[in-house]
């Protein structure tokens, strides 16, 4: 396929392009930040290019501005490299004093002590994930998720014509857009194995410097993926990791690796959703394991999608990073976010996409349609908790749900006389 793909980032960068002086665009490398950010700038240079890169490190250190010279927006990617040039963006912000001069791309977070000013006011900073279905033009877009926030009593007809099949390769491909150019399913399963075995054996040690073993990286991320979508602990997975092939691993070594995997941006795991409705002590509160994408998942355990198609338990874990994702793509906005739900008494929500505007959705993953009854069972049994809190608690009420969902990778999506909604992932939009 040839030709630039939409993405949910073109609106939400060119609005942030509006209001500041410069947008920082973070996220997973690979996944089309600097495709993106060249769509909206009137000039570029990438600071890992082998040609000019010892001439723009040489001209950091004695003058960084001049690296800041072009017409604008000026991009300046892999920004982090030279981590001296973001006070000396928000210091020509200032001066300028006027928007959408700058825009910076990263695939790894800097180290904040290399850095004077926070940027605050200045520079916005907005992160980009792999490709959602809707992106890659897998999604029929039937049904909008805007729109049902705006009207939850909307009837709604949407039909998938993705098989679960289907759903199984798109998974292990994975959102990147590079696999969209390229013609045979090989090739495209390719990608996600290669960014794998690139995080594990070059960038984990590359991101702050310190000498990372690559077989204990793979452990680690296999970990991970075996444990994908759980409330796993830490001390679980360092078991999982010590007891696979004897390795010799410290909770303080785990830890080190799990944080430069979170600085590449390849773990990004969600926190609880904490409402007064149980008490503290019922409500679980560990992070829920995630990736960016799914299809780091499957290289790390090795599947392949004739592997998945026979495992649909195991898909099923990694069908709701799959919808993860693409909730987060089609609410990147400030201040959106996902929490999860989960108590003692096995009542749980897999996502709480949380709007910007206060507004939120209790949301369950069911692959399949005999799920979806006891999905449904979970989001009213929720809703109806914070309304009985609400009538005790009249002074701290609780928002009630303004949209309940059920994602499926079934064929048809419609509106429950519960007022639930049940929509196939491949008819969601944004």
């Amino acid at each position: 396929m040839n030709g630039y793909f939409q993405r949910m980032a073109d609106r939400q960068l060119q609005e942030r392009l509006n209001a500041f002086g410069a947008v920082l665009i973070e996220g997973p490398k690979w996944c089309g930040k600097t495709t993106t950010a060249e769509q909206a700038a009137a000039s570029v240079i990438k600071l890992q290019d082998p040609d000019k890169r010892p001439q723009y490190f040489a001209a950091a250190e004695t003058n960084p501005s001049f690296l800041l010279k072009g017409d604008t927006p000026h991009l300046i990617d892999e920004w982090q490299d030279i981590p001296i040039l973001w006070d000396a963006v928000r210091t020509t912000v200032d001066e300028r004093g006027m928007e959408g001069q700058f825009i910076l791309t990263g695939s790894n977070t800097v180290d904040k002590s290399k850095i004077l000013h926070s940027g605050n006011g200045r520079i916005s900073q907005m992160e980009m994930l792999p490709m959602s279905l809707w992106e890659s033009k897998e999604s029929n877009g039937a049904v909008s998720l805007q729109a049902l926030f705006d009207d939850p009593l909307m009837d709604i007809e949407a039909v998938s014509d993705v098989s679960i099949e289907q759903l199984v390769f798109i998974t292990c491909r994975g959102g990147w857009p590079s696999t969209l150019r390229l013609r045979d399913d090989k090739s495209k399963l390719m990608v996600a194995k290669n960014y794998f075995r690139t995080v594990c054996k070059e960038d984990i040690s590359r991101v702050d410097g310190v000498s990372r073993d690559e077989k204990l990286a793979r452990m680690i991320l296999r970990s991970y993926a075996r444990n994908i979508s759980t409330l796993a602990k830490k001390t679980t997975l360092l078991a999982d990791v010590s007891a696979s092939e004897e390795m010799d691993c410290s909770m303080d070594t785990f830890s080190s690796y799990v944080k430069a995997l979170e600085k590449l941006f390849v773990i990004q795991d969600i926190s609880a959703w904490c409402p007064a409705v149980r008490s503290k002590e019922v409500i679980r509160s560990t992070p829920k394991r995630t990736f960016c994408d799914p299809s780091i998942a499957v290289a790390a355990m090795q599947l392949s999608p004739d592997a998945l198609t026979m495992q649909l338990k195991t898909f099923g874990f990694l069908f709701e990073q799959l919808c993860i994702r693409d909730l987060k793509a089609y609410t990147s906005d400030i201040d959106t976010h996902v929490n999860y739900y989960h108590d003692r008494y096995g009542l749980e929500a897999d996502v709480v996409l949380h709007l910007g505007d206060g507004r939120y959705a209790l949301v369950e993953c069911k692959l399949g349609s005999r799920e979806i009854e006891e999905g449904a069972k979970h989001l009213l049994e929720l809703k109806r908790l914070i309304q009985e809190h609400n009538k005790t608690e009249q002074q701290n009420p609780i928002r009630e749900p303004d949209l309940m969902l059920i994602l499926t990778g079934g064929m048809y999506g419609y509106r429950r006389k519960d007022g639930v909604y049940v929509v196939p992932l491949a008819c969601l939009k944004n």
